[in-house]
């Protein structure tokens, strides 16, 4: 049998060939291009992508958290790991450190500013469960890493070892994942749909204010997630009118304040591109993503999207009373809010968060482009000229 090398093609077939690579390539700018290389990545968020932060600073998660992959509690609020750590993962590097965990830990491929309970704007005032950590805060104490990190680089020894290289500040990847708090926030706080919908545009100002100031500081490749469907949360639903529900047992009105939220994130990174012109910013709908896995759920191998695995107690398993990994009082008698059997074909860890095995499966989705502007992979984040050519 004649070798494939060998194979003798017609002239026209071999035009037709080339033709076809020519036409890909001019198609798709990103064929070809270089796969990026992020030496570092800097995050900034809430408990969505918080690796130890709330933790490290007041009170750790207790197990069953972090049971499935971690097998101990990690400081993660989640039964495993969550969507930054697999982008670090994708990126080959280690999982990002808070920030605030003084104890053992390891700077020299970037830094987690994201703390549980985290918003853009300060929180309400004797709110509990929510973080003092916002999103100014958070940038503040980038920025003293920032030049403090360097002088113990620079005095050489451990130390020294355990800080990022001066230059990976312009290369790193910059990630958010913040806002959904806000939202939230207002809601246990009794405000009216109406004025929270009115709050937005002050709370996409603050964000963009402080995107704006991580490039001042020399940050240029920015990965910006929307916030989630909140009205599929168990934590949400047990707030809302049962009457208001969709055909997936989502809550209407608070997933009409997430997408207005949405819209007007939407609108600010379009201004930001003009603003921050030697910027790659990367734009991933994180809302379509969570709901897309959520109607679809038993396409996808997954069960109860609505419901949360670990907790205790009513339609959605969640209970304030007895959160998940705590004990509370029921009717006098004391409860442990535990895990469900098989967390890896559910999408709700504890009423809030996500499964590692959720998590999962939004990486791998948002990681192709399918949920991104530009519609670009994740290795191709670097590239600030795709998005000129998807936006001019």
């Amino acid at each position: 049998m004649e070798s494939l090398s060998a194979t003798k093609f017609p002239t026209t077939y071999v035009g037709r060939l080339l033709v076809l690579c020519l036409a890909t390539t001019l198609l798709n700018p990103v064929f070809g291009a270089p796969i990026c290389k992020f030496p570092a990545i800097f995050n900034f968020g809430d408990s969505n992508s918080d690796t130890g932060g709330i933790a490290a600073a007041f009170l750790a998660p207790q197990a069953p958290y972090g049971q499935t992959f971690f097998h101990k509690p990690s400081g993660r609020v989640s039964d495993g790991r969550l969507m930054i750590d697999f982008i670090a993962q994708n990126f080959e590097l280690p999982y990002l450190s808070a920030y605030l965990d003084s104890l053992g830990t390891n700077f020299s491929h970037g830094a987690n500013f994201a703390t549980a309970g985290s918003t853009i704007k300060p929180p309400p005032c004797g709110l509990a469960g929510y973080s003092p950590f916002f999103l100014d805060l958070q940038f503040n104490q980038f920025a003293e890493f920032k030049n403090r990190s360097q002088f113990i680089k620079h005095q050489g020894g451990i130390f020294g070892s355990l800080m990022p290289n001066e230059k990976y500040f312009a290369k790193a990847l910059y990630t958010f994942d913040i806002g959904q708090n806000d939202l939230g926030s207002a809601i246990y706080a009794n405000k009216t749909l109406q004025e929270i919908d009115a709050s937005i545009p002050d709370i996409v100002n603050s964000f963009a204010s402080n995107v704006k100031k991580i490039y001042n500081l020399g940050g240029r490749h920015l990965r910006i997630h929307n916030t989630g469907p909140i009205g599929c949360l168990p934590y949400m639903l047990i707030k809302s009118l049962s009457g208001q529900r969709d055909e997936y047992g989502c809550s209407k009105p608070l997933n009409e304040l997430a997408q207005n939220f949405n819209r007007k994130l939407k609108e600010a990174i379009v201004q930001l591109r003009k603003d921050l012109p030697l910027a790659a910013i990367t734009h991933v709908d994180i809302y379509s993503a969570k709901y897309s896995l959520i109607s679809n759920a038993n396409k996808y191998g997954f069960e109860k999207p609505t419901m949360a695995c670990c907790g205790h107690g009513g339609e959605y398993n969640y209970n304030s009373n007895v959160q998940c990994g705590r004990v509370g009082v029921v009717n006098g008698t004391e409860i442990f809010g535990g895990s469900c059997e098989n967390p890896s074909v559910r999408v709700n860890w504890d009423g809030i968060h996500y499964t590692e095995a959720a998590n999962k499966f939004l990486f791998d989705q948002i990681s192709t482009g399918a949920f991104s502007d530009p519609p670009i992979p994740l290795n191709m984040a670097c590239h600030r000229h795709f998005g000129n050519m998807f936006h001019n």
